[in-house]
């Protein structure tokens, strides 16, 4: 069994994405087919042994559509024409919608206001002649897209929304025509606008389709373009990413991006993993340390040996795990489509029925058609095309003002089932910045205060003073916590020369002659100091989840420092509130159980998932689903991004990177924690609002039907019915904006 993947062109609605789909899963030796609209792909599981490439593109090719060329590979440059087309594709259809609008409100205007323009050709006044004109201009022009659609599914002999859309306005114009001719009503308005009302929802589409590939194109974007190769002879050449090889070396200045994944040979430093693993702790970096590609080095100068290539970095592997995630996603938003399937043949058939059944009554053509037209008017598309983009739009617009961005429309739908919600911790549950949680006071005594600062005798003031005296020269991240709290409480630092520093471990010199040690409990240990009595002290702090300072001088234990992120505000209230949703909540971080227990504890999470890499967090998503649970993602980090884009719901807090946001398909403006249960209550009252659209769009023509076949209903009031529905569909989608 093999795999494949290929580009289509010529897709502009999902309803293409199943035709071919289709196709493709009906063609001889394929064992599965997917294709996403969104990324214009598909994904084709075969057996080489029945079919080949070839074959397959020539199915995609005979289903009416074009298959695009190869896309570049992921170490090259990202070829942008597909973000180009789709942005370029939503323009078309906003003008296209636009030109219909408009002039459909011209027509509309005329005829309500009986506009009359003096003239007559061939017996038809002037008037009528505009009317008729622009409505042909727009039927035939902007919606020609709907026309060749219909036709390439009549030729397969299937119909769709397209074929919908066909019957209503072409009827509608053609009848208006005949009508105009022969002196009775026209009904150009109606062909007009059912046209503009549904590009002006393929645009909405086509917006949201040229935006969901861009998390793949930002991630590219995070790798390094340049390096700084180190030849033989110890000249540094700078050099393109793609063409370094495994066993080059390459030098990483501090702020510089790593290029590829490596071992470091020289040098010490922290380097900033966030866009890895979440994590806002940089993490210590020294000879025989792994670093990885696209990670940015802080302060220290390290030389590394590339070990992987670019199409096997880690973040290469997070890329193809999101391209993964898109391409295994069925289309959602199909209801339209699969009624339509029944729906349009039936209202054919009814319509000829009506059309025979009245001629071999009476004889008369005239009095057969009006029945049967009425039969196609009433079933017109119009209430069909508004009922899912006014509900989408209301939705986002409330949204937006709430700090809600909805990407696209079928965001709002994955909310309505959820079973649980993932938290990813750090700048979701968390701020992301270490800060000092808890100072411990052991033998700090007022005359060493005294000693340290004269000014200040608050004894925690001067363990604080004495600790960043030192830590000001350290680049850990615990000592940017505690310089932070210092610069708060505007404390200065204490007088300490003779800074050494040992990675990973702790840091040492003088003050006021005597040796000053700061650091964990095992270098503390080391040093010769003595911790059995304040053994309990930093164990009671590591299980709250800090991390721990000690601070010792001349080899006494002064105080010590508990460390810890910070809660984001309304992080509990949002927790409470979703369980109040029904929802499971779960606590997915990469900090070691004691830490990520601790928070989980503080915000009211029972269920943790502790010591996570980047591909579990997609991992645990997929268990979850395949236990038949509906799955929402919440969170920020570039890791996120596969987890994100896999499960049923993605939600990005804003703060987060930009991939994050590209991948989830809602973004919390501003990062809020307690907008998750606001964006999930928002989608479920969104997708309620769309359902019953469509059921009130179908009702008024189905109950109407048996009424026009039978004659009580003629076209001017099948006409009306049909506008009411729509009114209706626009009336119940703005109630969503009284949403509590």
């Amino acid at each position: 069994m093999r795999k494949t993947t290929f580009n289509i062109d010529d897709m502009h609605c999902a309803s293409c994405a199943v035709s071919i789909e289709n196709g493709l899963s009906g063609a001889p030796g394929v064992h599965k087919a997917n294709v996403n609209y969104a990324l214009s792909q598909a994904s084709v599981e075969y057996d080489d042994d029945l079919t080949n490439i070839s074959a397959l593109h020539q199915v995609v090719k005979e289903v009416g559509y074009t298959v695009a060329p190869p896309k570049q590979e992921m170490h090259g440059d990202m070829d942008n024409g597909s973000h180009e087309h789709g942005a370029a594709s939503a323009g078309v259809e906003a003008r296209r919608a636009a030109l219909s609008l408009s002039f459909g409100l011209i027509v509309l205007l005329m005829g309500m206001l009986q506009l009359d323009v003096p003239g007559e050709i061939f017996n038809v006044g002037a008037s009528l002649w505009i009317q008729g004109i622009l409505v042909s201009i727009i039927v035939l022009g902007p919606g020609m897209e709907f026309h060749k659609a219909t036709w390439k599914q009549l030729k397969r002999g299937r119909a769709n929304m397209d074929t919908l859309i066909t019957m209503g306005t072409g009827v509608a114009l053609l009848y208006s025509w005949w009508q105009a001719f022969e002196g009775g009503a026209v009904y150009f308005d109606a062909a007009a606008l059912i046209t503009g009302f549904i590009l002006l929802g393929r645009y909405f589409e086509a917006k949201s389709k040229g935006k969901a590939s861009e998390a793949i194109k930002k991630l590219l974007e995070l790798g390094a373009k340049i390096a700084h190769r180190v030849k033989k002879d110890g000249t540094i050449v700078d050099t393109p990413v793609e063409l370094l090889r495994i066993g080059d070396f390459v030098l990483v200045r501090p702020g510089e991006k790593v290029p590829l994944d490596g071992l470091v040979t020289e040098g010490k430093s922290f380097v900033d993993e966030s866009m890895l693993t979440g994590e806002s702790i940089p993490v210590s970096k020294w000879p025989g340390v792994q670093i990885f590609g696209g990670t940015i080095n802080q302060k220290g100068v390290l030389t590394a040996e590339i070990t992987s290539l670019a199409t096997e970095s880690v973040l290469a592997q997070i890329v193809r795990l999101v391209e993964e995630a898109q391409q295994q996603k069925a289309p959602i938003q199909k209801l339209v489509d699969r009624i339509s399937s029944i729906f349009v043949p039936t209202v054919i058939v009814i319509a000829g029925l009506t059309f025979l059944l009245w001629f071999l009554a009476t004889g008369d053509i005239e009095i057969s058609f009006l029945p049967a037209v009425a039969v196609l008017v009433i079933a017109c598309p119009c209430a069909l095309g508004l009922a899912t983009p006014t509900a989408i739009l209301v939705g986002t617009g409330l949204g937006a003002r709430q700090g809600i961005l909805i990407k696209n429309g079928e965001a709002l739908q994955r909310g309505r089932n959820l079973d649980v919600v993932m938290l990813d911790k750090t700048g979701t549950i968390t701020e992301g910045k270490p800060s000092v949680k808890k100072i411990i006071l052991f033998e700090m005594d007022h005359e060493l205060a005294t000693t340290v600062s004269k000014h200040d005798q608050d004894l925690e003031h001067a363990l604080l003073s004495l600790s960043v005296g030192l830590e000001r020269f350290s680049e850990h991240p615990i000592a940017y916590a505690v310089m932070s709290k210092v610069k708060e409480l505007g404390i200065s630092p204490a007088e300490t020369s003779n800074f050494i520093s040992h990675i990973g471990r702790g840091i040492e010199g003088t003050f006021n002659g005597q040796r000053l040690v700061i650091g964990n409990a095992i270098f503390l240990s080391e040093q010769g100091l003595q911790l059995k009595s304040v053994m309990k002290d930093v164990i009671e702090l590591q299980e709250k989840g800090m991390t721990v300072s000690m601070i010792a001088l001349d080899k006494k234990i002064l105080g010590i420092l508990g460390i810890a992120d910070t809660l984001k505000p309304h992080a509990r209230e949002a927790v409470a509130a979703l369980k109040l949703l029904n929802l499971e909540v779960l606590m997915i971080t990469g900090d070691h159980s004691r830490t990520a227990r601790a928070i989980a504890e503080e915000v009211g999470i029972e269920q943790v998932e502790a010591d996570v890499l980047p591909s579990k967090k997609l991992e645990i998503v997929k268990k979850w689903q395949q236990q038949g649970k509906q799955v929402a993602f919440v969170g920020d980090g570039i890791n996120d991004a596969p987890a994100l884009t896999q499960a049923d719901l993605g939600i990005a807090i804003g703060s987060g990177t930009d991939v994050a946001i590209e991948a989830g398909q809602i973004v919390l403006v501003g990062g809020g924690p307690e907008k998750i249960p606001e964006a999930i209550h928002l989608s479920r009252v969104t997708d309620r609002a769309i359902k019953q659209n469509l059921f009130w769009a179908f009702f008024y023509n189905v109950a109407a039907i048996p009424l026009a076949a039978l004659g009580l209903l003629n076209p001017v009031i099948a006409s009306i019915a049909m506008a009411f529905s729509s009114v209706s569909v626009v009336l119940n989608s703005l109630r969503i904006r009284k949403m509590k």
